[in-house]
């Protein structure tokens, strides 16, 4: 056994392997500098063998470069690179989704502190609000955006007027736009008031001002559109305007919301 040895844990022995990168940091390390749990906790993870280290599962005294090698708990990727930032932000109307706009109008960027160079996560248009990631991770961005993996948002529209049941199906089954037919929605009338109604729907697509177009296709406009929800993450909490890190176990999450797949064209190390 020339590449095993025995270490202790607890009062058993177990087979433990010898370091393939002696200058990398120990795997229970990295795993509890990401927020996965105790180095101890870490370590039984490896030992019920569920973490992978670049596709293979991890034994117990693994040494990993953070930077380069690809790390899996439960087959979700680890974010373990620590110039990756991701924020969660509650755009407010009238802010423009872009790094720098030519009119001089306020931007995301301009609503969170950090000094990195980050982007916005897909679109929210102008008069829209809700919430939106902001990173500098490109194969999450690009897996969270990518229609082949389906990632869901949900919103909630206020519309003109009260869409019939007929309507609200047509929503739900797919809507003729001029760039073809929309996937099918979740679509729930949530409220009635003064003539008008609001709707909570849940999107997997991308397409330019999708929401309000389909709703302008049933003949009722949208008067104020959130989003209220990207994948697993959602945070009624934050007021518009404001921000905050999203935690290891969020940024897990939405990898695993991807199926943990690159988008296609995206090769991981």
């Amino acid at each position: 056994m020339s590449n095993l040895e025995e270490s202790p844990l607890d009062d058993d022995s177990i087979l433990v392997e010898i370091n393939p990168h002696p200058d990398g940091d120990r795997l229970q390390k990295v795993l509890a500098r990401a927020g996965i749990g105790s180095r101890r906790v870490c370590e039984d993870y490896i030992v019920r063998r569920r973490i992978r280290v670049n596709g293979e599962v991890a034994i117990l005294g693994r040494r990993v470069h953070p930077e380069s090698d690809v790390i899996e708990f439960d087959r979700v990727i680890v974010t373990t690179r620590a110039d990756l930032v991701h924020y969660l932000l509650n755009k407010p109307r009238g802010v423009v989704t872009t790094a720098h706009d030519p009119q001089g109008r306020q931007t995301v960027l301009d609503l969170l502190p950090s000094d990195q160079r980050i982007f916005p996560v897909g679109r929210l248009d102008l008069d829209s609000e809700g919430l939106i990631v902001l990173t500098n991770d490109g194969d999450l961005a690009q897996a969270l955006t990518h229609p082949s993996l389906g990632v869901e948002k949900e919103y909630l529209a206020e519309l003109r007027g009260v869409p019939t049941r007929a309507a609200l199906r047509q929503l739900r089954e797919g809507i003729e736009l001029e760039d073809g037919l929309t996937a099918p929605a979740t679509v729930t009338l949530t409220d009635e008031h003064g003539g008008n109604a609001a709707i909570s729907i849940a999107i997997h697509e991308g397409r330019n001002r999708q929401v309000r177009r389909m709703c302008e296709a049933i003949g009722h406009p949208v008067r104020r559109l959130i989003r209220v929800r990207i994948g697993p993450i959602a945070d009624p909490a934050l007021s518009p305007g404001d921000w905050r890190v999203l935690t290891p176990s969020e940024v897990r999450s939405l990898h695993g919301a991807t199926g943990n797949r690159p988008a296609p064209g995206i090769q991981r190390r």
